[in-house]
């Protein structure tokens, strides 16, 4: 892919590889990564699509999260931002919320249990009173190279985190959550298309994308909209935390558009999809993917 494209052009609107940064332990932070990545600091402009909004969002903290919370803020929404225990970068992301002039609120704690899910959900109307947007964007990305790898702590927690937290966490915002409500769920071009390393993670992809389709039948008639996007290779924190660093050289390389997203080129679909500007779409899977097919 050429390094002198035009910033107009997609596969130029963003660095492309190689990408020369280290690895992180898992949940990886956003500062210590090279490039650091792009969540709509400097570029996403509100419109007041979500003016005087609630919004929960898991994994508030950090890439695809962050971007969202940015987005949600300068659209209008207070934003109530989950996070495992990165407290650096949930209080950045507090503070770019703070800045749009919208109210955070930062919520700590481990989504595999169920308790926390429906104690985040809680602490988020106790403060502004209701929820109408909520995203279940957290997520745990184990790696195996060979089947014999994976073991049964790997697939619980996986499957804790991933998904058994979207069903707490539905359960218990549906409850406060009125007509024009929105759920948005993130899944992922591994739902269609997985890698066999992240057999377990894409397994639960999988499952988010059958469960998005199921819930929106269900909440229809409540006028609660559910949908799911589907990212490719977006440069997060994610990333360092579990690939090799040859994986991370060459994230992204073998799109069309030649290079990973950004996860300001991800927030946009999450204001879509929570605003009026998407009330006729329910049950979608929306990809956002460099152009790698979801078949």
């Amino acid at each position: 892919m050429p390094d002198d494209l035009p910033a107009s052009a997609p596969a130029g609107a963003a660095p492309n590889p190689p990408f020369h940064t280290g690895q992180q332990n898992p949940p990886g932070e956003s500062e210590k990564m090279n490039p650091v990545p792009d969540h709509g600091e400097h570029s996403y402009r509100g419109k007041g699509l979500l003016q005087g909004r609630i919004a929960l969002i898991t994994g508030g903290d950090s890439g695809i999260g962050r971007a969202v919370a940015i987005a949600y803020a300068r659209e209008g929404a207070d934003v109530a931002i989950s996070y495992l225990n990165e407290d650096d970068d949930a209080r950045e992301t507090a503070r770019w919320v703070t800045e749009a002039g919208r109210t955070p609120l930062l919520l700590k704690g481990d989504l595999a249990s169920g308790d926390h899910c429906r104690a985040i959900v809680d602490a988020t109307v106790k403060t502004f009173g209701r929820v109408d947007i909520l995203v279940n964007n957290a997520a745990v990305q184990p790696m195996h190279r060979r089947l014999e790898d994976i073991s049964a702590d790997d697939i619980e927690r996986t499957f804790r985190v991933n998904v058994f937290a979207m069903f707490d966490l539905c359960r218990a915002a549906a409850a406060h959550m009125k007509p024009g409500s929105a759920i948005i769920n993130t899944t992922s071009v591994n739902a269609k298309t997985p890698a066999p390393e992240m057999l377990v993670y894409a397994t639960t992809k999988g499952a988010i994308a059958t469960f998005t389709a199921g819930l929106s039948k269900l909440l229809a008639a409540r006028g609660i909209r559910v949908n799911c996007v589907a990212p490719g290779p977006i440069w997060t924190p994610l990333q360092p935390s579990t690939k090799t660093p040859d994986e991370l050289e060459r994230l992204g390389a073998d799109t069309p558009l030649g290079r990973p997203g950004q996860p300001a080129e991800v927030a946009p679909v999450y204001v879509l999809l929570a605003s009026d500007e998407g009330r006729y779409i329910t049950g979608a899977l929306m990809p956002v993917t460099g152009g790698m097919p979801m078949l």
